[in-house]
């Protein structure tokens, strides 16, 4: 018992306990909204044009990964390390992100021109494409991160997230066209940004004194350059599927894997709540104390895998049951291709908890050659397997590839070996009880 409280010290995770309840709080809404009004979205536009929906949110994804220039983790540690630049940090990071996204929607409007798509695909992917612009506010998100402070930013989400709740449900109800659902999201994040305005001023600060410095650019852009590459090629892996099928096969086949997609995309809300908060932590807990740290982290992957296995095993057990209940009959198809794709979350929370080891370890260029490895693995896996399987073919080649990426390519290299160990043990302790009763 002792050690269990000692744990829960001021240096460990329970000191970060009420800012990770905000957070799921926040990310609790999002499931909530995914499930049940993005099941809702679903059934009102069918597998069609929820197809074109989900191909346009897939293509803004990839470019988007460049637009963040690979800057949130680093500008976190940074303003950990010293809160006295914090001006110079943040304007130097939000004119950065705004330069990406310039670049980012120039690159998306040449690409669209030259696809063979239909009008409505490309308004969807241009018009979706400028909620982008107003994540450039993003460095008001990491200061809260640092500060250990991310509740005032998920009020400010949770808010957006109720308002564009009921926005998509008048939607529906109004049987209004499909761009209007792209105009929607826009309007999410025009809400969002103008909280994290809010709450910036409300702690009695000024985005005004944010200054631009060419210093302070070149030194992020130095540690973020490699995370660039890991970023794009993360958002490869996680979204070119969908373009891909598109491509390959067609616009209502994209509907029918999105809904697996996203009914496990709601998941990983909560690795991102927990990873979140507790980054910080790990931060501070490195710079005095590497076996401590080792330890938290081992703790951290025996959380996230845990949450992974129970709602594997749920999905399992019950996919073909309440996809055609919840979805409609349209989509009994997406239940076979959910009870597959599903275990990907397993190694996706694993990936996701790998960032405090490679940051807190200065090992991002090893992150982002894994991210890389698991790009060219799914990209190769899906060319071949959508062609001979269809939609499980692209279900299998996300799991081997997350897998590849997210666990097994640590073993390759020996400075990420002691986090292939660390994933490793997280694997044997699902068998161990006590580590189900004393998680932490």
């Amino acid at each position: 018992m002792i050690k269990g409280k000692q744990l829960f010290s001021n240096q460990g995770i329970g000191k970060y306990f009420s800012n990770t309840v905000w957070l799921l709080a926040e990310k609790g809404l999002r499931i909530i909204d995914a499930f049940f009004i993005g099941i809702w979205i679903a059934r009102y536009l069918g597998p069609d044009d929820f197809g074109i929906f989900s191909y346009a949110e897939s293509f803004v994804y990839l470019f988007a990964a460049f637009a963040g220039l690979g800057l949130d983790q680093i500008v976190v540690r940074e303003l950990v390390k010293d809160p006295s630049k914090r001006d110079e940090i943040l304007g130097t990071t939000f004119l950065l992100r705004l330069f990406g996204f310039l670049v980012m929607f120039l690159g998306m409007f040449l690409v669209t021109q030259l696809l063979d798509n239909r009008a409505i695909k490309n308004t969807m992917v241009m018009v979706i494409g400028v909620t982008i612009f107003f994540q450039s506010i993003r460095g008001v998100d990491f200061y809260f991160q640092s500060k250990v402070l991310s509740k005032y930013t998920a009020i400010s989400n949770l808010i957006a997230v109720s308002v564009l709740s009921i926005v998509k449900v008048a939607l529906i109800l109004s049987e209004a066209p499909l761009i209007y659902f792209a105009y929607a999201l826009v309007l999410e994040w025009i809400l969002i940004s103008t909280g994290y305005i809010i709450s910036y001023i409300h702690h009695k600060l000024s985005i005004l004194k944010w200054r631009f410095k060419w210093s302070v650019a070149k030194s992020l852009l130095k540690k973020s350059w490699v995370l660039i590459i890991g970023s794009v090629a993360a958002a490869l892996y996680m979204k070119i599927d969908q373009v891909m099928i598109d491509e390959i096969l067609d616009e209502r086949s994209v509907g029918l894997y999105s809904v697996a997609v996203k009914m496990t995309s709601i998941w990983i809300f909560v690795t991102v709540a927990v990873t979140q908060s507790v980054f910080p932590s790990l931060v501070s807990m490195r710079k005095k104390d590497r076996a401590l740290f080792l330890k938290r982290l081992q703790q951290l992957y025996d959380v996230l895998i845990k949450i992974a296995i129970v709602v594997s095993v749920f999905y399992t057990i019950f996919a073909s049951y309440f996809i055609p209940l919840l979805f409609g009959s349209e989509y009994t198809e997406s239940s076979y291709i959910l009870v597959l794709y599903i275990w990907s979350i397993v190694f996706v929370f694993l990936s996701n908890g790998s960032w405090g080891f490679y940051l807190n370890e200065n090992l991002e260029r090893f992150s982002s050659i894994r991210l890389v490895i698991g790009a060219i693995v799914n990209i190769s896996l899906n060319i071949f397997f959508i062609e001979w399987y269809g939609l499980i073919g692209a279900a299998y080649a996300t799991l081997i590839s997350y897998a590849i990426s997210g666990y097994f390519v640590n073993v390759l290299f020996t400075k990420t070996r002691t986090n292939f160990y660390l994933q490793t043990r997280a694997f044997l302790n699902i068998f161990k009880i006590n580590t189900w009763i004393h998680p932490l």
